[in-house]
């Protein structure tokens, strides 16, 4: 879906969660992996104990190409934290643009400035191509690097945590130079951080995720679907644009005439 560049830059200059330090390996947190049905259960008590543990489509039950129920609930895990992560840099993205606030200088080398426009999507649709493609392909590295599986980061399926982004280490194994900042605790403040604080901002970061991600969708249906959302109905701008494309024309389709 569409993000605002706020929330971009929020995701390359922000900490992403509480789940891991930027400490060596020996020294990483030993929060509890939810990795079983039942934990899910237990957990699911502690981030809400009205609703509870929810699962209609029995996905923590399931096995997901071929692999053990404990990988694919290790999936699902890293899945929900890693999209709540983004839908809570896109919401205050949103809220940011639709004020009007923006970066004083210029967005690109020609000069060109940011766009005034305070209506979100179409902010978007605002943007240089060249800009977006920039924006996509930071995306496509930090996801190429959080999929890493190293003996100092197991991946997410294969009894390492869900969420815990990999360090940015250079040498040999890692990035040809250094990097100074991680994007979890780039300032190492979480250092003498305790499991049960830590423990406590990851049950408030997966709320927050979640109610972010329900937040996001409805003002995106308020603006396209009038009506869908009536407590926001007259406060959002419509917008007749498609909000799921990335860019305003057929980029594939392209070659080919569509």
């Amino acid at each position: 879906m569409k993000l605002s560049i706020a929330t971009i830059l929020s995701i390359v200059a922000g900490a992403s969660a509480f789940t891991s330090s930027s400490l060596p390996s020996n020294s990483r947190s030993t929060t509890q992996v939810s990795e079983t049905k039942a934990d899910l259960e237990a957990l699911a008590k502690k981030l809400n104990p009205i609703v509870g543990f929810y699962d209609p489509l029995n996905l923590a039950e399931a096995e997901f190409w071929g692999t053990s129920n404990e990988a694919t609930i290790g999936f699902l895990r890293h899945s929900e934290i890693k999209h709540g992560r983004i839908a809570m840099f896109a919401f205050v993205g949103y809220i940011v643009h639709a004020n009007g606030i923006k970066f004083p200088w210029a967005m690109q080398m020609d000069g060109t400035p940011f766009p005034s426009e305070t209506n979100p999507p179409a902010l978007w649709d605002a943007i240089s191509d060249d800009a977006k493609w920039q924006i996509f392909g930071l995306i496509g590295f930090l996801e190429f690097w959080s999929e890493l599986s190293t003996p100092e980061h197991k991946h997410y399926m294969a009894g390492g945590k869900p969420g815990d982004f990999p360090d940015f280490v250079s040498g040999p194994n890692g990035i040809p130079h250094p990097v100074p900042f991680n994007l979890y605790d780039p300032f190492k403040l979480s250092k003498n951080m305790s499991e049960e604080t830590k423990e406590r901002r990851l049950r408030a970061e997966l709320n927050n995720g979640r109610l972010a991600m329900l937040g996001l969708f409805g003002f995106l249906c308020a603006q396209t679907i009038p009506g869908s959302v009536p407590l926001l109905s007259g406060v959002l701008p419509a917008y007749d644009g498609e909000p799921m494309a990335p860019f305003t024309h057929n980029v594939i389709g392209m070659p080919f005439g569509l």
